[in-house]
């Protein structure tokens, strides 16, 4: 696919968004099409995706939970460094990595075999 087919699809998007208000809606609306043409291909080419294979989706995914529940973690650096460095590793976020983490610890972990989904592809893309 080329870029400037997305852009553009973008730009006009943000057009039509403008053409919906008065006047100076509408200029606002093409300033950020502009914009939007000028970074949109550097921040599309930044974004990494990642394969996640069924029996690694993150637990947050594949129970069924809400996945709003916080915690307050705190560290020691050198633990800190070491999950940065294997979440980066195994290419997820440090979020996913400490929830396969937990889940693996706990026991909770997903049985193996046919998961729902099918040969659906599932990932997840980052900055």
């Amino acid at each position: 696919m080329k870029m400037s087919l997305i852009v553009d699809g973008l730009r006009a998007d943000v057009a039509a968004v403008g053409e919906l208000g008065d006047d100076m809606v509408a200029e606002v609306a093409e300033r950020i099409a502009m914009v939007l043409g000028r970074s949109a291909p550097a921040r599309i080419l930044e974004v990494q995706l990642s394969y996640v294979e069924d029996a690694q989706v993150p637990a947050e995914e594949g129970e069924g939970g809400d996945p709003s529940a916080r915690i307050t973690l705190r560290l020691s650096e050198g633990l800190k460094a070491r999950v940065e460095e294997s979440a980066v590793r195994e290419g997820v976020s440090i979020n996913t990595f400490i929830i396969r983490a937990l889940d693996r610890g706990t026991g909770a972990s997903r049985p193996t075999g046919r998961v729902r989904g099918g040969n659906r592809l599932r990932g997840y893309g980052s900055t």
